[in-house]
């Protein structure tokens, strides 16, 4: 027989794994307490000025010039102006947005992924022993890339070589 011990830990057990406010398939937990690697942008090279007088006051807290700019830089690799900032380049935005917009997309997406995550969230052994469940998860929705580059092929589209399948490669 199971004691009141058991069952308290049994009872425990259950009702933790019932529910979670954010259900996460990936499982990504730091056990310690150091930095997030991706969270660390590299800063450009240092420069030496030509004129030490001519410099801007420092501004505690603020930027500098070593400092990265993602929004000035996402604008000149899609070809805008990044001095006249993502406002300033209509063409661009026109561009981007030739298929139309969708007010409050983001918020969509993300609801309908955790409505999609806390339905795949693995079975009840997977999530008390932390085991990584993303893969299968989203496996229905993953493009097959070989069935897709045929397809492309039948329909006469011309596309670079690729490697083999693998599951065709004796």
């Amino acid at each position: 027989m199971i004691g009141r011990m058991g069952m308290a830990a049994l009872l425990v057990l259950t009702v933790a794994a019932c529910e979670r406010d954010n259900p996460t398939l990936f499982n990504l937990r730091k056990a310690d307490r150091t930095p997030d690697e991706f969270s660390i942008l590299p800063s450009r090279p240092l420069e030496q000025p030509e004129n030490f007088a001519a410099l801007p006051p420092p501004t505690p807290g603020g930027s500098n010039r070593t400092d990265r700019a993602p929004e000035a830089e996402a604008i000149a690799a899609l070809g805008g102006n990044a001095a006249a900032g993502a406002g300033a380049d209509g063409a661009l935005v026109a561009a981007v947005s030739r298929y139309g917009l969708q007010q409050g997309i983001r918020g969509q997406l993300a609801a309908e992924d955790l409505e999609y995550r806390r339905k795949n969230d693995g079975r009840l052994l997977e999530r008390v022993f932390n085991v990584n469940v993303y893969y299968k998860a989203y496996r229905p929705l993953s493009l097959d890339q070989y069935a897709e580059l045929a397809r492309l092929r039948r329909a006469g589209v011309r596309t670079v070589a690729a490697p083999p399948d693998p599951a065709t490669v004796d």
